[in-house]
């Protein structure tokens, strides 16, 4: 923004702090379903809950490779009991560091964040997280194209 020397500077009035949200999720290439679990924060006790809710969502007669980054609550120790008791049903496949471009999951955070919170003002974050919820279902009820 341009602003003449003669004049004071604008002030924008702004929420004070820089809030997030605390989303896990996952698609299948092959269908196109998308699960999403929103949590408090990210560590291995609430990964751990995101993975069993999507071990719900499996076909039973194929192995879900699930393809992570490689953040600490992945590796977490809580999860070898977890991983163990479904390693037929369940692999976790880490990429390189600084691949995010190769993470499926990412397109939809993108994709997310340009539907529901590109240049909109959000006075509580409780805004923002409905906000989403509401793209999420409107999202969910489109099919996926036909490859």
């Amino acid at each position: 923004m341009w602003v003449p020397p003669e004049d004071k500077d604008p002030v924008v009035i702004h929420a004070p702090t820089r809030k997030s949200i605390v989303c896990f999720g996952a698609v299948s290439l092959h269908t196109g379903k998308f699960v999403r679990s929103v949590s408090i924060k990210f560590d291995a006790k609430t990964f751990e809950a995101f993975l069993k809710k999507l071990l719900r969502h499996r076909s039973r007669d194929k192995k879900m490779v699930i393809v992570l980054d490689n953040a600490r609550y992945h590796h977490a120790k809580l999860l070898a009991p977890l991983l163990h008791k479904y390693r037929k049903d369940l692999a976790l496949l880490f990429l390189p560091p600084y691949s995010p471009q190769l993470v499926p999951i990412e397109r939809v955070w993108k994709l997310a964040r340009r539907l529901a919170t590109h240049n909109r003002y959000f006075c509580q974050p409780g805004r923002s997280v409905e906000c989403g919820r509401i793209m999420f279902r409107s999202v969910a009820k489109t099919k996926p194209c036909a490859a």
